[in-house]
């Protein structure tokens, strides 16, 4: 691509091209708002990105930015810009995704990241209609906080995001939620705890249990569901991994939580039972991407999927 469209005709013949690297820099910057957050996000010390704009500025002719209070604002010919360099960042993005099919026969990508407090049972469930609807497919998976894969995402290293939780408003990057479904909760013990069926949920005040990290959206509406009921458990397990908090819940360290959609997977353990079920509750799963509409083939059959059969009228 020429630089025409971002010159004035005075500096044409001092610019024959267009440094990519300097406008992703200015992209990043322009959505985050400010350079200390594009910094985290570029994992770039601020002075050099600062350097960055400076250069790029002066190669186009025009100031990008101004600056008001802490933040950056675009200036007009910045907001031009941004609206060049958003749809030039898109068309790589779907480049990559052509590419990614590779020639005749080889397998489509799928990169995928699922944050560690989804249970790996709901994630299986999610990913499964990809390979359905894509035969050929060669799916890769990274387990992380929201927070990073936010940024992985942002970058252009993964395709999609699952998370239980849409990508907060505060988090400077550029996204879109799509819910793919809810779910109730399942209260699940060894036999040892089958008692606590019987006056569930009161029977759980006093019994050991095993809940997500403080830090998740689930583990807070599990401490206000408590609260309403007036019972408190023994919490004596906390885990981010929902597949060891299943393990500690198999071998009867306590009562566990898992959502209702996976309750015929849980209990192929057979030493497990269900001990009681909130419906009120609900737990929801949400595919973040970059796109305001899913385009690669096997994303948009993990969310049709997910709506139509696993999650159903939920």
């Amino acid at each position: 691509m020429t630089s025409e469209f971002f010159e004035k005709p005075e500096v044409s013949r001092r610019m024959a091209w267009l440094n990519y690297h300097h406008l992703f820099y200015f992209w990043t910057v322009a959505r985050s708002g400010t350079i200390t957050l594009a910094s985290k996000e570029l994992r770039l010390a601020q002075p050099t990105i600062s350097a960055q704009l400076k250069t790029l500025e002066a190669s186009l002719g025009h100031s990008l930015f101004v600056r008001e209070g802490r933040r950056l604002v675009l200036t007009e010919v910045g907001q031009t810009t941004f609206r060049y360099a958003d749809d030039i960042f898109r068309l790589g993005r779907e480049l990559q995704e052509t590419l990614a099919r590779g020639p005749l026969g080889q397998p489509l990508r799928l990169k995928v990241g699922v944050v560690d407090v989804i249970p790996k049972l709901v994630a299986e469930r999610l990913l499964a209609p990809a390979y359905e609807a894509v035969p050929d497919l060669l799916l890769e998976c990274v387990e992380l906080p929201l927070a990073q894969l936010l940024g992985s995402l942002a970058l252009h290293e993964l395709d999609v995001v699952l998370a239980e939780q849409p990508a907060p408003r505060n988090v400077r990057v550029r996204t879109f939620s799509h819910k793919l479904g809810d779910s109730g909760i399942s209260f699940f013990g060894t036999r040892h705890f089958k008692a606590v069926a019987k006056k569930f949920p009161q029977s759980l005040d006093g019994k050991p249990m095993l809940l997500p990290t403080i830090d998740t959206a689930l583990r807070g509406e599990l401490e206000a569901w408590f609260q309403s009921w007036g019972v408190r458990p023994k919490v004596v397990g906390e885990f981010d991994d929902s597949a060891l908090m299943k393990v500690f819940g198999d071998r009867g360290r306590g009562i566990f939580t898992a959502p209702t959609v996976v309750e015929d997977d849980v209990l192929r353990h057979r030493s497990l039972t269900v001990l009681g079920r909130i419906d009120a509750l609900r737990q929801s799963f949400y595919a973040i991407s970059v796109e305001r509409r899913l385009r690669h083939p096997a994303v948009v059959a993990i969310a049709e999927n997910a709506r139509r059969e696993l999650f159903g009228a939920g």
